[in-house]
């Protein structure tokens, strides 16, 4: 019935783990989620209020532009500017998303041909290797271990698999190692795709979720990176807007316009809507971000003094919202914490094969139930 590429595609993770919550709650389990990487905070009002207020403009409801609004597009260009350092051109250089996942599962198809490969982190976001397989690319897994700071090394691609490639994923800080990009990483990035003729496609999707006082480069601000790959980019997670599904791509004129066209033939673009309200987040005061951020770090720190004080060696992240743990069996570890604890991680593995041994830990619920889920797998004797 399915076509045969449908045998290649392993169920999406998240939807998986979303069915084993279900089947808990039905049984009137209480269950802590710190799965998912969905912010529990709302959306700041002011944004919320800008998408009231253009929702009931005549003007919007037709069909938007496939690229994005030019007012988006230039609040994109100027926050790149104002953030990176960045300088874009709004009309070429700036392409408006559904969010970073539609751009992510779509430039494959525009890239790569049955066969080719696709170079993607492991363990790595789903999505680079899913799209890659609707691209009936191959995916060669870039390992990332706590040995070389969950950095792929780029030296240890076999020289023939590199020749061969078309794009290669990389994302800092990472999901899900929480890991960040060390001085000069982007820099041999840039040599490595000139070398090899590869796209590299930059998903930066957390650089504002970050402590410590760590603030998070633009792959696109190192020479050369505007030749030769594209930065996505999302207001998920900045602003606490997973639902609305907006973000953008910039960078290379013919990358984007590459994935443009792809886009052009399977949806009519982001609710004009949308988008203003995004130019409402873009343009307006950025201090929601640091108290989201306050937010967060308080809820990191509460979870690492929870975990070490059940024995795990649990490293202190500076950016996104998530904490990777060390384990025995990512598997087991998160059956059992789900099974006997009600509390949902998600096991490494599932980001690829390099996840194993590890499980990852959203801190996206208050500190009260991180306190709580603790307690839990205190009990378990874990």
């Amino acid at each position: 019935m399915y076509a045969l590429r449908m045998s290649n595609l392993p169920p999406y993770l998240f939807a998986r783990i979303d069915e084993m919550k279900a089947e808990q709650q039905k049984k009137g389990v209480d269950i802590i989620d710190l799965g998912v990487g969905d912010p529990d905070l709302a959306t700041p009002p002011h944004i919320v209020e800008s998408l009231c207020q253009a929702a009931k403009n005549p003007e919007n409801h037709h069909y938007p532009s496939y690229v994005g609004m030019p007012a988006y597009r230039s609040a994109v260009a100027d926050w790149y500017k104002q953030r990176f350092g960045v300088t874009l051109d709004a009309g070429k250089e700036v392409v408006a998303l559904m969010g970073s996942k539609d751009g992510i599962a779509h430039i494959a198809e525009a890239f790569v041909n049955p066969g080719d490969y696709v170079l993607a982190p492991s363990p790595g976001y789903p999505v680079y290797r899913t799209g890659t397989l609707f691209a009936e690319g191959r995916v060669h897994e870039m390992p990332l271990t706590r040995k070389n700071n969950f950095i792929p090394v780029l030296a240890d691609i076999p020289k023939d698999v590199a020749k061969n490639a078309k794009i290669i994923y990389i994302n800092y800080p990472n999901n899900p190692t929480a890991a960040i990009a060390p001085d000069g990483f982007y820099r041999e990035v840039v040599d490595f795709a000139a070398d090899n003729d590869i796209v590299v496609v930059s998903d930066n999707a957390y650089s504002e979720i970050a402590f410590d006082g760590y603030r998070a480069p633009s792959f696109l601000e190192t020479k050369g990176a505007m030749d030769v790959g594209i930065e996505m980019h999302s207001l998920s997670k900045t602003y606490n807007m997973t639902g609305w599904r907006i973000g953008m791509a910039v960078g290379n004129t013919e990358i984007l316009a590459g994935l443009g066209r792809v886009k052009t033939n399977v949806d009519s673009g982001v609710f004009n809507a949308v988008q203003h309200a995004a130019i409402t987040a873009l343009r307006g005061s950025q201090d929601c971000v640091k108290e989201a951020c306050a937010i967060y770090q308080e809820r990191r720190d509460v979870l690492i003094t929870g975990m070490r004080s059940l024995g795990f060696d649990v490293p202190t992240p500076k950016a996104t919202f998530y904490v990777w743990v060390p384990v025995n069996d990512c598997m087991a570890f998160s059956a059992k914490l789900l099974n006997e604890a009600g509390i949902v991680a998600t096991p490494g593995v599932g980001f690829g094969a390099s996840g194993e041994g590890y499980v990852r830990f959203a801190i996206t619920r208050p500190v009260a139930r991180i306190n709580e889920a603790i307690e839990r797998m205190r009990r378990l004797n874990l």
